[in-house]
């Protein structure tokens, strides 16, 4: 079996470039000139890797048609939400034309095969209090520039099931974190800041955000195993929440790195690390899954943090 993954130098792909290994599965990936291989440099000698620009529409095609893959995981995207209300046109572009790209590649070519693609939960957006936990038919009202490209690349997946019968299934994933994970992201950068902090090279001082709003976390290593198993056992056109159920404020997740760490550190608020405009709670409601897969979240959150603080201590 063929897998080709989009995105595979990144925090999930290189997660689930392992885990399709441990299966036995013939991974390719795509990657750009500028590419980081820190995240998968010890895979390199197990995995395929081909040089595919996913905006350019020849690129994909020729790629679909050469490698002709029996599953496609779709995680590349511009996928930092803050870095969207700077770039939006650059976000919207970026999500939807590649993701159109690889639908158009497997369309023309005429290739039988399963895609998943990485929506997310911001595309649920504004909540009413009555509509948490959230299930997958809960409105979408999405908050943000990148929200909005998440909601397009959804329903992009819908139509083109509908519309021309490719095998794709539709991933929402809550929050998800552990090692690997983007020092932009709250919990890595929080991570990142102890770490330096107990190295000296930071003052003890941690630097933040909204600190009431609360979000469903859930450890990336399970996640990717949802991504497999929506594949093999999931409806084709239909659309998975992937999230653990319990909700942590993001004050609870800092204090509970600050107790994996001897350090006497002081929290500061930052204004510029403030949204424009935030949800208050996420809390997502995975049964839909676990009743099509069987799958649940395995790794404790405590598990997940002490995995990312020490990712972060062996390299600052």
């Amino acid at each position: 079996m063929k897998a080709l993954l989009t995105g595979i130098t990144g925090f999930a792909g290189s997660h689930m470039t392992e885990f399709l290994l441990a299966k036995n599965v013939e991974v390719i990936g795509t990657v750009r000139q500028r590419s980081r291989m820190d995240h998968i440099r010890h895979l390199l000698k197990d995995i395929h890797l081909y040089d595919c620009e996913l905006r350019d529409s020849f690129s994909v095609r020729t790629l679909i048609e050469r490698v002709k893959p029996d599953l496609i995981f779709h995680l590349a995207a511009q996928s930092f939400v803050p870095t969207s209300w700077n770039s939006p046109i650059d976000t919207i572009q970026n999500n939807i034309n590649c993701q159109l790209n690889i639908f158009e590649a497997v369309r023309r070519c005429g290739i039988d095969c399963k895609i998943q693609i990485a929506c997310s939960s911001e595309v649920y957006g504004r909540l009413e209090p009555h509509e948490i936990p959230i299930k997958e038919t809960n409105p979408l009202r999405p908050l943000s520039p990148y929200a909005v490209s998440k909601v397009a690349q959804d329903y992009l997946g819908y139509q083109y099931h509908q519309s021309y019968g490719l095998n794709v299934i539709r991933t929402r994933a809550f929050n998800h974190s552990g090692p690997r994970r983007g020092e932009h992201f709250v919990t890595s950068n929080f991570a990142k800041q102890i770490a330096q902090i107990e190295k000296g090279k930071q003052p003890p001082v941690v630097s933040v955000g909204n600190l009431q709003a609360q979000r469903d976390f859930t450890d990336v290593r399970d996640v990717v195993r949802a991504y497999w198993l929506v594949l093999e056992k999931g409806e084709p056109g239909e659309c998975y929440n992937i999230a653990s159920g319990t909700s942590w404020s993001i004050k609870e997740m800092l204090d509970k790195l600050l107790a994996l760490s001897t350090v006497e550190i002081e929290i500061k608020e930052d204004p510029a690390r403030l949204r424009p405009s935030d949800v208050e709670i996420w809390l997502g409601d995975y049964s839909k899954l676990h009743a099509q897969t069987g799958w649940r979240p395995e790794i404790p959150f405590d598990q997940t943090l002490s995995d990312l603080l020490n990712y972060w201590r062996e390299r600052v």
